[in-house]
């Protein structure tokens, strides 16, 4: 089965924007999210076309601020606090990756908490560990989301994640610890990989590698979650970390690259945003 990222976001939006749609008379407005670009990077343009347009599709108002690549690290972190301050705002995400003057670990940082939407924050990210109320990171939730919907039983099963980043590899670890199955985190230098990722009945990969997993690395049945979003070096097309049509006969279950866990990450932002601003009522 092919899990089709693009029909679950669609129906969870459209759930949403029924939600949504009966703020104005609870609250007396709807969840605001802004969006900070900088540059005009096209990979970033593009995601952030995505998020407005989800917006529309949710009910949620949407700010796009964009800013020129020469903006200074003081700048932007100024910016930053003066939406932290600013009661209209729910939510604030900075579009990654950032031009390599701007350290992207201070304007993590420097997001309040209560409208980090990304799930990036230290404080969220440390609680999320620490089994505390907090914001999510959107591809890992996303993740979940998708595994279920296609009706992937994670309990008691084993389950391997390639990739160790605080905003996908970790915390779609824990939080398929928390569905209680047995874990294995690794990288694309592990030792033996191929016997690591052989013994998983779901796979996650998060690494940024084009096609870097092979058919011969994955068991019979598996369920193979493709995080990836590359150029393939041949063709010039977007692929994913998987080698997609030499594994797709021998998974239970597979993402596509494009069309998979990219919606979901959307969906799940409009999610938080919308959990943003619930808290903050």
């Amino acid at each position: 089965m092919i899990i089709s990222g693009k029909e679950l976001s669609a129906t969870l939006k459209a759930q949403m924007a029924e939600t949504v749609a009966t703020f104005p008379e609870k609250y007396g407005r709807v969840p605001h999210l802004v969006v900070i670009l900088v540059g005009n990077d096209p990979g970033s343009v593009s995601y952030v076309t995505g998020k407005v347009k989800a917006c529309e599709a949710t009910g949620i108002k949407n700010t796009t601020i964009r800013k020129p690549e020469t903006i200074t690290e003081d700048e932007l972190l100024a910016l930053i606090r003066e939406l932290n301050e600013d009661d209209s705002v729910d939510g604030i995400l900075v579009q990654l990756p950032l031009p390599k003057h701007i350290s992207e670990a201070k304007v993590i940082e420097t997001i309040s908490k209560e409208k980090d939407v990304d799930g990036f924050h230290p404080l969220n990210v440390a609680a999320l560990w620490q089994k505390q109320p907090c914001t999510v990171a959107c591809t890992p939730k996303g993740i979940i989301r998708l595994l279920k919907a296609a009706g992937v039983q994670i309990a008691g099963k084993r389950a391997v994640v390639i990739g160790r980043s605080n905003i996908v590899g970790l915390p779609v670890a824990k939080l398929l610890l928390d569905e209680n199955a047995t874990v294995t985190i690794a990288h694309s230098r592990t030792a033996d990989l191929a016997s690591v990722t052989h013994s998983a009945e779901i796979l996650v990969v998060a690494i940024g590698k084009p096609r870097f997993v092979t058919a011969d690395m994955v068991s019979e049945g598996a369920a193979v979650i493709d995080v990836g979003v590359n150029r393939d070096p041949q063709t010039g097309k977007l692929c994913g970390d998987v080698d997609f049509e030499a594994i797709e006969p021998k998974a239970s279950v597979i993402t596509p690259v494009p069309g998979g866990v990219g919606p979901m990450t959307i969906c799940c932002l409009m999610e938080n945003t919308i959990e943003c601003f619930l808290r903050r009522q």
